[in-house]
């Protein structure tokens, strides 16, 4: 009889994984980061362990985004209060709360657990080419 292992949080060796969203649709980063987030990509992936590596994205403001998304998406938000609905386009996301708009954007498609929290905590989003982790990015990035 065969036991499939199943991976210890000690046992887990967390990569640097750069993404370099210029020029590439916003939903296509996103699913990337989220899969290399959760582990996925990983042989020894278990679903209740935190097994996914650290994830920089990089040039976070030159991706493209199809249809008409830009000028039509909004963002909502509320505090609870009556009446306190907010709005926020897309657009206005993506040119004064990048890492924002990306971290919400790819919490939608972790777990909504306190391990989805964790995992979230490993994605880095610069708008330009320089971010502070190079070294941790070794030489094959």
């Amino acid at each position: 009889m065969k036991f499939t292992k199943s991976i210890k949080p000690n046992e887990v060796k967390r990569d640097w994984i750069l993404i370099d969203a210029e020029g590439k649709t916003f939903g296509r980063i996103l699913t990337e980061a989220a899969t290399y987030l959760r582990g996925k990509h990983k042989p020894y992936f278990t679903p209740h362990v935190d097994c996914g590596d650290y994830v920089v994205i990089i040039n976070a403001k030159k991706a493209k985004f199809s249809g008409n998304k830009l000028e039509d998406k909004e963002y909502f938000r509320h505090s609870g209060y009556f009446g306190s609905t907010k709005s926020n386009k897309l657009s206005d996301m993506l040119e004064n709360h990048t890492e924002k708009l990306y971290k919400l954007a790819v919490r939608g498609m972790l777990p909504k657990t306190k391990l989805g929290r964790q995992m979230l905590k490993k994605l880095k989003v610069y708008e330009g080419e320089e971010h502070p982790h190079t070294a941790q990015l070794g030489k094959g990035n």
